[in-house]
This record gives C-alpha cells, structure tokens and sequence, in this order.
C-alpha cells in the first residue's frame, strides 16, 4: 500500500522492494513527526521539536563503512582509507536486507542534495525510521510538490537500523554496516539508529562525484556579507571545531553550515539544513542557535531532558557529548534564501589544538594552506566517533577523511587550483587550547575568536603588523583591536616558556612525520612550506 505523492515509475515496489506492507512517500514536516510519536519513535518537546535518543550508537561508525571494489572503482578510490567489500558481499547484503524489510512500513524522501541546479544530486532515501526521513527532509534540499510527479533518483539510500550485519555473509566488520556500491548507485545502512549516517552516506556520494567535474567537495561551513555575495568565506574543520557557531555569525549571511561544493560558478551549499551540537549551547554565545531547539520539527538527539516539562540539559553528557539539533536552514534568521555565494575572498581553517601550541590565527601562503589542508590537524572532539571521550590530537587529511573516497591529493590539487584562479586569503584559526595543553590550559575564548575573523573578513587584520612564527613558519599578527596581545603569542599565555618549547617541538614532530606519505605527490612550493 502506498502513501503520498511520487513518480509512478519509482515507486519501491516498482524499484524491486518486494513485500512491503506501507510505504509512505514524501511526507510533510507535521506528517512525520506524528508518526514518528505515534511509532514511539522518541518524544514530543518543547514548540514541538522531536526528542530522540539512538542506543548504542551516538556517533557515526566509521571503520564500518565500506565501498564496493568493482573494475570502474578499483583505480579511483583511496582504499586505504575506504575498506573493500566484494559484489558477491554486497548483492548477499542487499538481498537479505530486501528480506528483512518485507512486512514492514517505510518512508521515503525524495530530496536534492546540492543548491546549485546545474550541479544537484537527486537522492532517494528509504528509512524505516520516521524521524530518519525528517531528519534528511531537513538536511537536504526539498523539491517543489509539483516536481516529485517526474522526481527519478540518481542514487538510493536505504536506512534499516532493525537489520543487523552478519560479517561473515556480509564482508563487513560487525553488525552495523555502511556500504557504498557506486556501479549500483546504492547505500544500504544497517544497524545504527545515529541520523548522521545519512547526511555523510551523501556527503560520501559527492566527494566521489563531483571531482571528475571540476567541482571542489569541501567539508566546510560558509557564509558570505550582507547583500554581497561576492565576499564570501569558507570554514574548513572537523567536528567541535566550531564550522557551525562561527560561520552562523548574524552580522553576516549563512549559506550553510557543514558541506559545499565549489565550482566554476562559485560557492553552493550541498544541504537544505543544519546539524549543529549542543552541549553547552547557550542563548547569549550562540543565540540563533539555541532558540531552534523549541521549533517545531528540529530532531533533538541523544540530549537529556526533563520528563515533565521536556527542557532541555544542555550540560549533561550522561548519552553523549555528540548531542545534537538537526533544522531546516530558514530556522536561522540570516540564512541564505538560494544557498549560493561567490567564489571564496577568504578561506579559514579551524582546527582545536589540545597541545596548547598553535596562535588563535595566522595568515598562511597558499602553499603553507595547501600544507596545512593535507594535513587537517585537530583533535577529535568527544563523542563524534564512538569510543573518543576526550579530545584526542588527530591528522584527517582535507579536514575529512572519513568521507572521502578518493585519494587526499585530489582534493587538495583542486583546491590549489582554484585559489590560483580565483585568489583567496588563507588563515589558520586555533579554537582549541592556550595557555597549556588539554587538563592544564584553558579553551580558546570565543569572543577573541570571533573579533579576530571579524577582522580577517573586513580585511583590517591583513593590514596590520605580522611576526613569522618560529615552529610551523606562518604570519602571526601582533595586535589585533579587542584582543589581549598575549594571546596571539601561545608561548606567553604558558607559565613555563621552556615547557610550551617541549611541546611545540613534539607538535612538529608531528606534523612532520605525517606529511611524509604525501611528499610524493605534491608540488615543489607545496613540498617546501613544509615544516620540520
């Protein structure tokens, strides 16, 4: 029995889903939640957002994702860092997946992924959960009613968190699996209730696609000044970098917090939404933010809240410290209408030093960002992957390499492509640890964070006084307005300056030895900004 509005040709039944006993296709807001409280699902909050927890899994599960090797992937994909799966594995999967969802209820979105029209990926997902289908109604971009008559989807991804993995029959890890099979152009996901398995699934997509165009995949935050898309920036960072806060700045436009693509045309934004932490969110440091946790239909995952009144704690990581809201971007009052922007004129890299070593911003050559974006140092923060509880000092190369399929270079020679093209001012920005390391330091003050992009993005700070840093060789600027000096010199913000010496020279050491698996594959200027 079928539900809702879809082409009659892509219907499930019509797609090879034999035996299922309700599909409902394209559902609203208001239609999902209701179904979602009615499945029992997760509950009703506060201006009816959905509150949710998700077991187990409160992170994404990278070491069980797999591609499918096949003769058109065998040459393309960064093995490496994306394990193999065997046709044979992923046909046996996709069967017995096929079998368990016979009898069930699903629900299906039919959704683009990419603002800009020429570039989109037209993505169907099948969830079993209905708060999945909300969570990726907001994620990705919606079409018009009348478009899903004619809607044909370029890739499918089904989501069945119920069905479980079987390693052996399945050439997988453990029961949850994520298995990309691009000749197929399909996703299954088994076994992991967490929604963010279903915004990176396509994220995965376009950094595997969009390269063989010409088209740059960033995971970055962007947004651009009032009225003037031209003047665009970008934020570059992992998760609990801070993409999210910075770049949701309300003196400037939001084009989109998480992932974009740049073309010949500019800046898009791959998402329709926003999925943004909350612990320790607060109304005065992040106040467009905070007030989407009570609008009707943002997910609210894995946060403790009062059982009567349905407040939120924004303070108890008792689930995770990964607790996050997912929303629809026009929940944010400076969004972007189009999720366009210009080519970027800055380009940030965040990074969250736990040694305590890096200054909160520094001006890079564009070799020294093609150096530093190879290298995506920071730490991860707790709770974005399972087993992390504390800030762990990590190196994940184009500041994501859990999502991408091909190999780091390629990325990175687009990138110094087109800031070759178009020209761009790059900083490295710290908003990890100063005054000592994680245990001993302190976190890097937001305010001082957002007074020196401010200036960054005005320009002003370009033309101040610099200092050459003596461990990593960038410009460092020696007095910004608003911003205590010591803290643009890390070794002063140390008790001990022989101890911050130590530790920078261990941070080096690093930064070093990481890069040395790329050095065959770089340009002279790039090999010589290296440091160590």
């Amino acid at each position: 029995m079928d539900h809702g509005r879809v082409n009659p040709q892509m219907t499930l039944d019509a797609m090879g889903f034999p035996g299922l006993a309700h599909v409902y296709y394209n559902e609203t807001e208001a239609d999902l939640v209701q179904a979602a409280v009615m499945a029992g699902e997760g509950t009703l909050g506060q201006g009816g957002a959905f509150l949710v927890t998700t077991g187990k899994h409160t992170g994404r599960s990278p070491k069980d994702k797999f591609v499918v090797r096949t003769p058109a992937t065998e040459n393309t994909i960064w093995w490496d860092n994306n394990p193999p799966m065997e046709p044979a594995a992923f046909d046996q999967l996709h069967a017995d997946m096929l079998a368990h969802m016979q009898g069930g209820t699903y629900h299906v979105q039919d959704l683009y992924a990419g603002a800009d029209p020429a570039q989109r990926l037209d993505v169907r997902m099948v969830t079993e959960l209905a708060w999945h289908g909300l969570f990726i109604r907001h994620m990705l971009r919606r079409p018009d009613r009348a478009e899903l008559d004619t809607f044909t989807a370029d890739f499918t991804i089904v989501n069945c968190p119920t069905f479980k993995a079987d390693p052996a029959r399945h050439g997988c890890r453990s029961e949850t699996v994520i298995a990309l099979n691009f000749d197929k152009k399909l996703i299954l996901i088994g076994g992991s209730q967490y929604g963010g398995e279903n915004k990176k699934a396509v994220f995965t997509l376009l950094n595997y696609l969009l390269p063989e165009k010409g088209i740059m995949p960033m995971h970055c935050s962007a947004n651009h000044a009032p009225g003037n898309p031209v003047d665009t920036a970008i934020f570059f960072g992992l998760s609990g970098t801070g993409k999210t806060t910075l770049s949701a700045e309300p003196s400037r436009v939001l084009i989109g917090d998480d992932e974009h693509g740049w073309s010949d045309r500019g800046t898009f934004n791959f998402e329709g939404g926003c999925y943004a932490k909350t612990i320790n969110l607060s109304p005065e440091a992040e106040p467009e933010i905070y007030k989407t946790t009570t609008m009707f239909g943002t997910v609210i995952e894995n946060m403790v809240f009062d059982p009567d009144t349905k407040a939120l704690d924004f303070e108890d990581a008792s689930l995770t410290a990964n607790m996050r809201a997912a929303y629809p971007l026009h929940y944010i009052g400076n969004a972007s209408d189009t999720g366009l922007g210009g080519h970027p004129k800055n380009i940030i890299m965040l990074t969250c030093d736990a040694f305590g070593v890096l200054p909160p911003i520094a001006r890079l050559t564009p070799a020294q960002a093609m150096y530093h974006f190879l290298s995506g140092f920071t730490s991860k923060v707790a709770g974005t992957e399972r087993g992390v509880t504390e800030p762990e000092p990590t190196f994940s190369t184009c500041f994501g390499a859990p999502f991408m399929p091909r190999r780091p270079e390629v990325y990175g020679k687009l990138l110094q492509d087109k800031i070759a093209t178009h020209g761009a001012t790059c900083w490295l920005v710290n908003t990890g640890w100063t005054g000592g390391a994680y245990g001993t330091g302190t976190r890097m003050p937001i305010k001082a964070t957002r007074a020196l992009l401010a200036a960054a993005l005005d320009g002003s700070l370009a033309e101040g006084s610099f200092r050459k840093d003596p461990n990593f060789g960038f410009d460092v600027p020696m007095d910004v307005e608003g911003v205590d000096p010591v803290l643009l010199d890390p070794r002063r913000t140390w008790p001990d300056g022989a101890a911050y010496d130590k530790q920078a020279h261990k941070l080096v050491t690093m930064f070093a030895d990481n890069f040395g698996k790329y050095v065959p594959f770089i340009d002279d200027d790039v090999r010589a900004a290296a440091i160590g």
